[in-house]
């Protein structure tokens, strides 16, 4: 360790110290800051800084963290830290009385306080509030990182997100933004006659998508359980028992690595309609993303990592086929067996496992080749039904499927199908997919005999889809990965 680093931490411990030691003071003269239970707040910053001329010349109360403080002997500045921003006070001792002064002095950066006074401007033009009464509602015992080296590494900001939003404004507002997408993502449906609905955590069978499940052990049933990786299989239960419109908003957990792109839980929005098809589902989230870009940003050009993803354009529609003869100049619709399919992987260097069929090789010709292309709003369709083991055949052409995903900066945004809702077919896809788990596949769906049950008893033809919740965010937000829109993304444990 450097001289100046245990310098550093010598410092550090000494004002510690300090900051102990005045409040232990405070408690001795009976003015303990942690037996204040309430503040009455009138106002916060921007409220003020905002609408000056209605505010000026009267009295308001704001509560917040002390930033900065500059003491000037009878007078003193701080800029006070609240939920909606900033805004200066200005303390005064001949106002606020000389021992509520002398303690105000004492006050260090990163105490919570309340001040009441009178609004007004400096003779530099900021907007301020004149304290009247300053009270001290929590005293911070550590220290704020700006005040050595700042907040700026990764790890210590998402293991000390309280930390992050205190010094951080940016990352303040990515989760203020997070909070009105979801909010207007509600409305959205709730306005269109869709019902919030929740299904189980803890299921018998993880199924609904290409994932693997954590699981655990439930003592009263003694048996295994999992933990969800889909909404899928119960919502669409609900469809079955005439629910005709439905979505649950929530999150889900796979056991897999982590990435700017992936965390083990995650928020998934899935919704279903009922006497609707992928077509209709495509109206719905091209509409559903324009929307709420509009109500939470106040447009549709949105601006990602330098780039200006146009949402209000109706959305491009290519199948998968189309768009790696696009991108790649190979045409599927040439190569007709699984042995073709291969060789044409080994010539392009495309890694692939025995298990693969053609439908495998397509779309990791598709990973390989397109991805990288779709920046703006794009719907990828007809997926081969080997990968899309819960969506319906297209009549016309029974190897592939009616599903779309939509792709915007290169990352799937959302998935979805017209519904498979022939138990006979369902059965046969999931004893493939059960084969494919037999021969080592952990991410293939099990065997779901209750909702083949369901299906028995008559699905309507359904449109349903699954957006990721946190990659939208991320869009709106222009957030690097996924970790900046999560408020405690996973981590290793530090020991």
């Amino acid at each position: 360790m450097s001289d100046e680093r245990i310098q550093s931490e010598q410092d550090i411990n000494e004002l510690l110290k300090v900051r102990r030691a005045k409040l232990a003071e405070l408690q001795e003269k009976g003015k303990d800051p942690f037996q204040i239970m309430k503040y009455d707040v009138t106002n916060h910053s921007s409220d003020i800084t905002g609408d000056y001329d209605k505010f000026e010349g009267k009295i308001v109360s704001i509560a917040g963290r002390i930033m900065t403080k500059r003491v000037m002997g009878k007078a003193s500045f701080c800029n006070i830290r609240d939920l909606k921003g900033d805004i200066q006070a200005y303390v005064r001792r001949d106002e606020i009385g000389e021992e509520p002064y002398a303690e105000f002095k004492k006050y260090d950066i990163g105490d919570i306080v309340g001040i009441e006074g009178e609004v007004f401007k400096t003779n530099t033009g900021e907007i301020s509030v004149k304290a009247k009464n300053v009270v001290l509602l929590s005293k911070s015992l550590q220290i704020l990182p700006e005040k050595f080296h700042g907040l700026k590494d990764t790890d210590t900001r998402y293991r000390q997100r309280y930390v992050d939003l205190i010094v951080n404004p940016d990352v303040r507002d990515t989760f203020i933004k997070r909070s009105q997408i979801i909010r207007e993502i509600r409305n959205y449906l709730d306005e269109r006659d869709f019902m919030e609905v929740e299904t189980p955590v803890l299921v018998p069978t993880a199924g609904g998508a290409a994932a693997r499940p954590f699981s655990t052990h439930h003592n009263a049933l003694d048996q295994d359980i999992y933990i969800r990786i889909s909404l899928e299989l119960y919502l669409k239960r609900l469809i079955v028992g005439g629910l005709e419109r439905v979505y649950e908003m929530g999150r889900v957990f796979r056991n897999e690595g982590l990435s700017v792109r992936h965390n083990p839980e995650f928020t998934l929005l899935e919704l279903y309609q009922a006497y609707t098809d992928y077509y209709g589902m495509m109206d719905l989230v091209e509409d559903l993303f324009r929307t709420v870009a509009e109500k939470v940003l106040g447009t549709t050009k949105v601006i990602y990592d330098g780039e200006e993803i146009d949402l209000s354009k109706p959305f491009e529609r290519l199948t998968m086929i189309d768009a790696i003869k696009k991108y790649a100049n190979i045409d599927f619709n040439e190569i007709e067996d699984e042995a073709s399919a291969k060789a044409l992987a080994k010539e392009h260097n495309i890694e692939f496992e025995k298990r693969h069929k053609r439908g495998d090789i397509i779309n990791l010709f598709f990973e390989e080749y397109v991805e990288k292309h779709l920046v703006q709003p794009t719907f990828i369709m007809d997926h081969p039904v080997e990968i899309s083991p819960l969506a319906s055949r297209k009549p016309d052409n029974p190897d592939y499927t009616e599903r779309f995903e939509l792709f915007i900066t290169r990352r799937e945004m959302a998935n979805a199908f017209s519904e498979l809702n022939d138990p006979l077919d369902q059965r046969v896809r999931f004893e493939a997919q059960e084969a494919l788990r037999a021969a080592g596949d952990e991410e293939a769906n099990e065997m779901d005999e209750d909702f083949i049950t369901a299906l028995e008893y008559g699905m309507p033809p359904t449109g349903g889809i699954g957006i990721g919740i946190d990659r939208f965010v991320m869009l709106l937000t222009d957030s690097a990965a996924i970790r900046d829109v999560l408020l405690f993304p996973t981590l290793k444990k530090l020991d």
